[in-house]
């Protein structure tokens, strides 16, 4: 047979087998540009064939005209099941995106392992996640849950920078199946690891409609941390905030906002965003008493800020640590220590407004210069305490006419302002014009 006749066929055959998936890629990336590489790398199947088209499907495109690496498990093949084949593959792609610094997205729909692969599998396994955790920190590594994903593909999501789902996804470590069966329920997948049921996993997830909608959010994050400086109008006051100061208010300052890890406590929202044309990682909060998981979702954003050099901007409403049993038998306290590691070591611009309540440690871990916030504001309303309420000083102080000269006297923020603690009272309408005058003095 002439050799490219039979390659054309073999190509041919190739695309059949990862119809779908080619389909899947062409959508979230830009027109004829993904390339595909290693596209005759199989491994074996379990009867010992050759796995035809792999059940993984790698190659370069771009998206937005910015490069991408992709990795798409091709659930047509094997069920999309790793091998130590499919693993080295994989492994090759993220070795090319450490050398070339450019992001990698993994379209990820497995159901496990092929189990005929034995220790062989496991030893690939360990080198696939390995490396992706060398790319923490170096470069952008999104994941796309494209439907149910089990086993050691879930342990990669885990080490992404951003996890997307869609109403069909399902990421699990372990079989839905076997889940249900211990939990003595009958679980559909997206019930045992879809967005809303991961509420406790903390990770950075979002949830889109369709490709386009991840695409959108995959080139919108990937610009914000590119840190590049967009053209923005930076002097428009928001009086709404001067009636009242919400978090969905301080979320309308920020341009091109996108929330990561909306589904795990939900009241301390962190967001990427601009001010001003600045790319920033703000942490919201929302009236909230700190508990382990707060802690540490706020600790990984500020994690996340520092390696790709984000300025990291609190906005800080939040009544100190939770005064309960549960809480003080937690690892908050650990989480807090590891917290204040993570601040400690970052070398990016951090400001601090309280918008609200600082009570407690919410003013020492979130506001306080002492910690490393290089500017530090309070709104005209706010409030800057040992306590949750002026009745706590009351409680604590054991005198009838505390609670007045508290609130008065001790909370107002003039007190923290004249301690030299604070950069400035500000009316709320006007926070964002301190904010990016702010930013611009302290990234040039």
């Amino acid at each position: 047979m002439d050799k490219i006749e039979l390659l054309r066929r073999r190509k041919g055959e190739l695309s059949e087998a990862g119809k779908d998936i080619r389909e899947r890629i062409a959508a979230l990336c830009d027109e004829d540009s993904f390339m595909e590489l290693a596209a005759f790398s199989f491994s074996k199947d379990f009867d010992g064939e050759d796995a035809f088209g792999e059940g993984v499907v790698t190659g370069f495109a771009t998206i937005g005209e910015y490069p991408f690496y992709i990795v798409a498990q091709n659930f047509a093949v094997c069920r999309g099941g790793l091998s130590k084949g499919n693993c080295a593959k994989i492994a090759k792609t993220l070795e090319s995106a450490e050398k070339n610094c450019t992001p990698v997205i993994y379209l990820l729909h497995s159901q496990g392992v092929r189990v005929g692969e034995g220790v062989d599998v496991l030893e690939g396994i360990s080198d696939l996640l390995l490396k992706a955790t060398r790319l923490k920190g170096s470069v952008l590594q999104f994941a796309v849950v494209t439907g149910e994903v089990y086993g050691s593909s879930a342990a990669l999501a885990s080490l992404c920078d951003c996890v997307i789902f869609t109403e069909k996804s399902a990421l699990s470590l372990g079989s839905p199946l076997v889940l249900s069966a211990k939990a003595g329920k009958n679980l559909k997948a997206e019930e045992v690891g879809g967005y809303d049921a991961l509420c406790n996993a903390l990770l950075p997830a979002i949830r889109v409609e369709d490709m386009k909608e991840a695409k959108a959010a995959i080139l919108q994050i990937s610009e914000l941390v590119g840190l590049q400086i967009v053209a923005a109008e930076l002097n428009e006051p928001a009086p709404a905030l001067n009636r009242s100061v919400t978090a969905e208010g301080i979320m309308g300052l920020i341009e091109d906002g996108i929330e990561l890890g909306a589904n795990s406590s939900p009241e301390v929202r962190t967001v990427l965003g601009r001010l001003g044309g600045i790319a920033v990682a703000a942490v919201i909060f929302d009236r909230v008493t700190l508990n382990a998981q707060s802690v540490r979702k706020i600790r990984n954003f500020a994690e996340f800020a520092s390696v790709f050099g984000l300025p990291f901007v609190t906005f800080v409403d939040c009544l100190g640590a939770e005064n309960t049993l549960d809480a003080n038998n937690s690892s908050l306290l650990r989480e807090i220590g590891e917290y204040l590691s993570a601040l400690d070591s970052m070398e990016t611009a951090k400001i601090a407004v309280v918008t609200g309540s600082a009570v407690g440690l919410g003013y020492s871990l979130f506001a306080a210069k002492s910690v490393g916030f290089d500017y530090t504001y309070a709104l005209a309303d706010a409030e800057i305490a040992l306590f949750e309420s002026a009745a706590g000083a009351e409680i604590e102080l054991g005198r009838k006419d505390a609670a007045d000269r508290y609130a008065a006297e001790v909370a107002d923020p003039m007190n923290a302002a004249k301690g030299g603690y604070l950069d400035n009272i500000i009316e709320p309408q006007f926070l964002k014009q301190y904010l990016i005058a702010s930013l611009q003095t302290l990234i040039q």
